[in-house]
């Protein structure tokens, strides 16, 4: 069974229409890439995926012993405040907030799953540096690994290489191939960023104010007029 299935969704509010008809799965392991231009829904049907937008029709079915807890969101990247007091350990564990119950603390586990990650990312010499002093590829690095801390069995990403240069983005997709070859995370990211993107996605999911497509890559590029003009 899937880990979630989206069926014959209509997306945005009453009398604002963002898609139409939209059908899908996730399964796990999958790297699904959400493609369309500007205004076809993307981002919209991001919110609706984590549970803070409900489907104008149709429903969103989560597989057995899969929970919207599961997903590690890395949103769309925004400037962040020049007096931001953080820490990078501090930014980092944050994502681990929902896996402490009811204790107002992190226990010795998940610290450990928190260096794990910073490590995993190469950031975790810069721990104790201040999350605001980074470059633009250090604070992604540094947002991804809070969602790794957040995720269980899914990481769902809007826009993640928005704002940084091809080297920082070159770097972030070979670590979310490398994360889902190695640690098997399904991984979901809108991108608009066609052409690279591609080259790691194993499933396209194409909005246009509709389904326009929904499938494996390989069917996309042969398929589809932009998988064909991206080839």
């Amino acid at each position: 069974m899937p880990l979630l299935e989206c069926r014959d969704l209509s997306l945005g509010h009453p009398g604002n229409i963002a898609a139409e008809d939209v059908s899908f799965t996730i399964s796990q392991g999958d790297y699904l890439c959400i493609l369309g231009p500007n205004g076809a829904g993307k981002s919209t049907l991001v919110q609706t995926l984590l549970g803070l937008l409900r489907p104008v029709k149709g429903e969103v079915c989560l597989g057995e012993g899969f929970s919207l807890e599961d997903i590690g969101y890395l949103p769309q990247h925004t400037e962040t405040r020049e007096d931001f007091p953080a820490s990078v350990g501090e930014v980092v564990r944050s994502g681990l907030l929902h896996h402490c119950a009811m204790r107002p603390w992190y226990g010795r586990a998940l610290k450990k799953r928190a260096d794990e990650f910073m490590e995993e990312l190469g950031i975790l010499p810069l721990a104790k540096k201040s999350f605001h002093a980074l470059s633009g590829g250090q604070q992604q690095r540094v947002r991804l690994a809070r969602a790794l801390c957040a995720a269980r069995t899914m990481l769902l990403l809007d826009e993640p290489v928005t704002g940084l240069d091809p080297q920082a983005a070159g770097e972030l997709y070979e670590i979310l191939a490398r994360l889902r070859g190695e640690q098997g995370m399904t991984v979901v990211m809108v991108s608009h960023d066609l052409g690279t993107a591609l080259g790691y996605a194993s499933h396209v999911l194409y909005l246009d104010h509709g389904q326009g497509f929904f499938g494996t890559r390989e069917a996309f590029l042969t398929e589809h007029p932009e998988g064909r003009r991206a080839q």
